[in-house]
């Protein structure tokens, strides 16, 4: 979401740690940490964790903190926008997989919130 740290996964990686372990470095916090993974590089035949990354990220719930949430509102409205230019760029040159724009969180109509996205094939 807004960290540049990136994650390689070779073909012998153990399917499900490895899918625990990017999604929680991907979208904890929001992906608002100095740590969170924002490319993971699939080598070789690991692209078959696709399909289990993108089924794992899209059952995250959204929604306040202090509702033990997966993934919490983006720290402000310009960094909310910047997010949602983001995949709007990565959308017209690859694929999106899982698009985490526009969620509805109720209760919270006006907050940040921007759910888990996915986007495949980008150079």
């Amino acid at each position: 979401m807004g960290a540049k740290n990136h994650c390689i996964v070779l073909p012998d990686a153990d399917v499900a740690d490895t899918v625990n372990a990017i999604t929680g470095a991907c979208f904890g916090s929001t992906g608002q940490r100095c740590m969170a993974i924002s490319v993971v590089v699939l080598v070789g035949d690991a692209d078959k964790l696709v399909p289990h990354l993108v089924e794992k990220a899209s059952k995250l719930t959204i929604g306040p903190g202090h509702e033990n949430h997966d993934v919490g509102p983006t720290n402000n409205k310009a960094l909310l926008a910047n997010i949602e230019r983001l995949i709007a760029d990565g959308e017209k040159n690859a694929s999106l997989l899982l698009d985490g724009r526009n969620p509805k969180v109720e209760g919270y109509p006006d907050g940040n919130w921007i759910g888990p996205s996915i986007i495949d094939g980008c150079d």
